[in-house]
């Protein structure tokens, strides 16, 4: 019988890129499989398939160096790889080995073909139970086992893993070798830096033997087990289970603090183990993964695309600043055009200024304040982002963010010298704004218009009347709230004008721009001070700005937005009477909130989520509406959700949750993350 060793190998890991080609002792790990693959005695030839990705071309040189064949085929069907690689040599039988277990032992490869021979079936190997260590796994199947597979296959899992299909025991006859003693806990494999650290050891151990059997390393595990410490932590196989974007996820959490740089598209702040993460393409209300599924999103983005993704008009705008030019020695002439639209839908203010961020734009506003009244006391309510300035309040006594989207946040690296300068009221307690004006030189008051209350008794008007009476300069923070309820501020749907104001998020429709807003008389005080930034004159931002709101003004997005918001109220209003589970809508239309009032709110928030995401939606009990969220998505959502709040009532019925979640309970909002 002619019987091929193909191992399945390529450079672009998602998890450990170019794990293949990492050496240890000076060999690449390839090369050690190849090497220790080849005293198989009843193997009569090893090829390597892998994908034609140009990423491969060192792998394949390599291998071809050694003098053994390559075949390069499809990067993600991996199944139609292997069946090209070997259709014209026709073998008797293919042995599967993956490029990540260099520990491969060529003795239980020799086992494998002998079970198979020996009990005549279509599929055999050591993994149907597994017994032996992740890592020593060895799979094969008959030719015509491979080419049925190839032609019938279907579902991508197949497609990407080769043999599930030819497991299956009503199609196949299939055969298992069990070692006696069950090490399937122990990982010799090779997908996470960890696992490297390891395969190091044990090759390291060996040196200059790479002969050594699995039981050899065996022993070695019982006589020193720190050599084998390092990715305990992981589970078996996890990688088959996990898509592109977790395995990224992780990889990215190696390198970037906390994973990426916005805390609120954290994975473990929707499904910890288990949310795509990464995105290939966004278009209309869609979203497609790094495995290519689509989902609808009802997030948007933390709400910066009220036009939804990719729209045409502003994309064409931008498409066209691109090929032009977004950066030169001169200004762009578009922040001046942005910046008189922006006055003229807010006739009290008279000057602008742009950054990328609402970060940025919150300390712009803090800083031109602060120089326009003298005086560095600021009392605040509500979130404004990041900056020393906002999170000196947690510094004396820890607590000064809790009523304001930051519960338990480590003021870290915030200068001490801060400490009193910002203190914190609570919306629609206006008491507590005049006791601060009373006990402290307050210079700023800075608020959001509202979140997910609006004014009672005439709140906002009273703080207008307070910082006239005492001059304090009054800033409205409308990074989230702008043009969602209006065409401009929220701070227009109440009658009530600031001082400064601040618009980010939809501002650009997915594109990086800012605005601080103001009366002349403070907004001149940033020629006081210093606030400068090469890329605020970048040119893409103000493009997108002016285009995003000619669109906004044409087809009155703001009004569509509200009206939706209400609409999707409505639906988790009329599926929790229906379900009899304890909802509340909260929060303005076009950012509509649900609450779960049970204890179990953030399991039942988790199970939202990882149920909504089996039905192909991003979403959590928070919408970011946009135009593109059409009634046909609506209709479509609230199915979905019909099925998921079934789910959730069995729970309130008292099914244990743990039965449904399929991973850990998300992160509470704004929880610090490790």
């Amino acid at each position: 019988m002619k019987i091929i060793a193909v191992i399945q190998a390529r450079m672009g890991s998602t998890r450990l890129p170019n794990k293949v080609m990492k050496q240890v002792n000076g060999v690449p790990l390839i090369e050690l499989l190849i090497k220790r693959l080849s005293g198989a005695k009843l193997v009569n030839q090893i090829m390597l398939a892998t994908s034609t990705d140009d990423k491969n071309i060192p792998l394949v040189n390599h291998v071809r160096s050694l003098g053994y064949d390559v075949f390069q085929g499809s990067e993600n069907d991996v199944l139609s790889r292997y069946y090209h690689a070997v259709k014209d040599i026709k073998p008797d039988a293919i042995v599967r080995i993956t490029g990540d277990c260099p520990l491969v032992d060529p003795k239980i490869v020799d086992q494998i073909i002998e079970t198979f021979l020996e009990k005549k079936v279509d599929y055999a190997s050591n993994t149907i139970k597994p017994t032996y260590p992740d890592g020593i796994d060895v799979s094969m199947a008959s030719f015509q086992a491979l080419e049925r597979a190839f032609k019938e296959a279907t579902s991508e899992f197949d497609r990407e893993h080769i043999m599930p299909y030819i497991r299956n025991p009503e199609k196949f006859k299939l055969a298992n070798v069990e070692y006696e003693e069950d090490y399937s806990k122990e990982r010799w494999t090779v997908d996470e830096p960890e696992d490297f650290e390891v395969i190091q050891n044990v090759f390291n151990h060996f040196h200059p033997r790479i002969d050594f059997s699995w039981l050899e390393v065996l022993q070695l595990l019982k006589d020193r087990p720190e050599l084998f410490a390092a990715n305990r932590k992981f589970m078996r196989n996890e990688g088959s289970v996990m898509g592109n974007g977790q395995k990224l996820w992780r990889r990215a959490k190696r390198v970037i603090p906390g994973g990426n740089m916005l805390l609120s598209k954290r994975a473990e702040m929707f499904l910890p183990e288990q949310w795509p993460a990464y995105f290939t393409k966004a278009k209309g209300s869609k979203v497609w993964d790094l495995d290519g599924k689509e989902y609808t999103d009802m997030l948007f983005a933390v709400g910066t695309s009220t036009l939804g993704y990719g729209n045409e008009e502003v994309d064409s705008a931008v498409a066209k600043a691109v090929t032009d030019g977004t950066m030169s020695s001169l200004n762009c002439p578009e922040e001046v055009y942005l910046a008189e639209k922006l006055i003229e839908l807010h006739p009290w203010a008279e000057m602008v200024r742009f950054a990328r961020s609402g970060g940025e734009a919150n300390a712009i506003a803090i800083r031109i304040a602060r120089a326009a009244s003298g005086r560095e006391k600021v009392a605040f309510c509500g979130y404004h982002g990041w900056h020393d300035w906002y999170l000196a309040a947690n510094l004396s006594d820890g607590t000064g963010l809790n009523g304001h989207l930051l519960p338990g946040l480590e003021p870290n690296g915030v200068p001490n010298q801060l400490k009193g300068t910002v203190l914190p009221f609570n919306y629609n307690k206006i008491e507590e704004l005049e006791a601060l004006i009373k006990n402290h030189d307050i210079g700023v008051i800075k608020m959001e218009v509202s979140r997910n209350l609006g004014p009672e008794d005439n709140f906002l008007h009273k703080v207008r009347d307070l910082a006239t009476k005492h001059n304090i300069v009054l800033i409205f923070d409308e990074c989230t709230s702008g043009f969602r309820q209006t065409f401009g501020g929220l701070h227009k749907f109440y009658g009530v004008e600031p001082d400064l104001a601040m618009f980010g998020k939809a501002l650009g429709n997915g594109y990086a721009v800012t605005a601080t807003i103001g009366r002349r008389k403070f907004m001149e005080a940033a020629q006081s001070t210093f606030i400068s930034s090469t890329f605020w004159t970048e040119r893409i931002g103000a493009v997108a700005g002016l285009k995003t709101l000619e669109v906004m003004e044409r087809v009155r997005s703001w009004e569509i937005i509200t009206e939706t918001g209400k609409e999707i109220a409505k639906i988790w209003e009329n599926l929790g009477k229906k379900h009899s589970i304890p909802v509340r809508p909260f929060g303005l239309p076009a950012l509509i909130k649900l609450a779960f009032d049970t204890p179990n709110a953030l399991a039942y928030k988790t199970i939202m989520t990882q149920e909504m995401l089996k039905r192909g939606f991003l979403a959590s009990n928070i919408v970011y509406v946009s135009t593109a969220h059409t009634k046909e998505v609506l209709s479509a959502y609230t199915s979905a959700l019909d099925e998921v709040f079934g789910i959730i009532k069995e729970c309130e019925d008292g099914r244990d949750v743990q039965t449904v979640l399929n991973g850990p309970i998300c992160h509470a909002e704004f929880k610090r993350l490790n």
